[in-house]
C-alpha cells in the first residue's frame, strides 16, 4: 500500500508539474493551427485579387503552410518545457545524416523551386517529360502532377522535372496535327489536294491561321503520299485528330479517289 501510494503522490506532482504546461501546449498547437488555416485563407484571397499565376500560387502556400507549422511545432515544445537551443543543436546535428537521407527530397524541392523561377510550363500545359505525355494538374513543392491522355494520374518528382528534357506542346498557342494519306498514282494530286483541304478548312475546332496546307511528301512504291498539317489549340489536339483522319479517308472515297493502303499519324509541335 505505502509503494502504491508514493506512486500516486508521484504522478500527482507529475500532473500539478506538467500538467498545466501539457494543457497550454495542448491549447497553443490548436490556436496555432487555427491561426495557419486562417493565414493561408487570407493569402489565398490576395493572390487571387493580385491573380498571381495559378502554379506560384499553390507553391507559395504550400511552402508556407510548411514553414507556419514548423514554426508552430518549435513553439510547442519549448512550452512544454524542451530547451529549443538544445533542440536546435539536435537538429542541426542531425542534419548531416538527415540530408544524406533525403537527397532525392532535397533535389526535388530545389527543382521546384527552379521550376518556379523559369517557369517552363505552368498549370494547364499539355507537356511530354520524363517519358510522360499530359496536362499539368498540379506543381507540388517537391512533385508535378500529369492528367494523361488515357486520364491516368502521373506523378513526376520535380528534381528529374527540373533537369530533364521538357517539350511545352501549349506554350506556342496551337499544336500541328501530322496526318499521312496515300493516293494511287493514277489519280488526279490536285484534286486530292483540294477535297482535302477543303474538308479541313470547313472543320471549325482546325485554325485558320496558320493555314492547314496539303502537300506531296514522298512517292512511295505504291503511292504518292500527301502531307496533311491542320493547326488546333492544344485542347483541341485529340478531337482534330480523329476528325481529320476519318474526314479525309471518307471526302477521298467520295470523291472516287483511292487511297492504297493505310498510313500511321504522329504528334509534332508547331516546328
Amino acid at each position: 500500500m505505502e509503494k502504491a501510494q508514493e506512486w500516486i503522490n508521484y504522478g500527482i506532482e507529475l500532473a500539478k508539474e506538467f500538467g498545466p504546461k501539457l494543457l497550454t501546449a495542448i491549447l497553443i498547437y490548436i490556436v496555432g493551427s487555427w491561426i495557419i488555416k486562417k493565414v493561408l485563407k487570407a493569402l489565398t484571397k490576395v493572390f487571387n485579387k493580385t491573380k498571381y499565376d495559378e502554379s506560384l500560387q499553390k507553391f507559395l502556400l504550400n511552402l508556407t503552410s510548411w514553414a507556419l507549422k514548423i514554426f508552430l511545432i518549435i513553439i510547442v515544445i519549448s512550452r512544454l518545457g524542451v530547451d529549443v537551443t538544445t533542440f536546435a543543436a539536435v537538429i542541426a546535428a542531425a542534419g548531416l545524416a538527415i540530408g544524406l537521407a533525403l537527397q532525392g527530397s532535397l533535389s526535388n524541392f530545389a527543382g521546384g523551386v527552379l521550376i518556379m523561377i523559369f517557369k517552363p510550363y505552368k498549370i494547364g500545359d499539355l507537356i511530354e517529360a520524363q517519358g510522360v505525355l499530359g496536362a499539368v494538374k498540379e506543381i507540388e513543392i517537391f512533385t508535378t502532377k500529369l492528367v494523361t491522355p488515357q486520364n491516368k494520374l502521373a506523378i513526376v518528382p520535380n528534381g528529374a522535372m527540373a533537369n530533364g528534357n521538357i517539350v511545352n506542346y501549349t506554350a506556342e498557342g496551337l499544336m500541328r496535327v501530322d496526318l499521312t494519306v496515300g493516293i494511287g498514282y493514277g489519280e488526279d494530286i490536285k484534286k486530292a489536294k483540294d477535297t482535302l483541304l477543303e474538308i479541313l478548312m470547313n472543320d471549325p475546332k482546325v485554325l485558320k491561321e496558320p493555314a492547314p496546307s496539303v502537300n506531296v511528301s514522298n512517292l512511295g512504291d505504291s503511292s504518292v503520299d500527301l502531307a496533311v498539317r491542320p493547326f488546333c489549340r492544344p485542347e483541341d489536339y485529340w478531337d482534330v485528330y480523329f476528325s481529320s483522319l476519318e474526314n479525309c479517308k471518307t471526302a477521298l472515297d467520295k470523291a472516287g479517289i483511292e487511297i492504297p493502303y493505310p498510313h500511321s499519324v504522329e504528334i509534332h509541335k508547331q516546328g
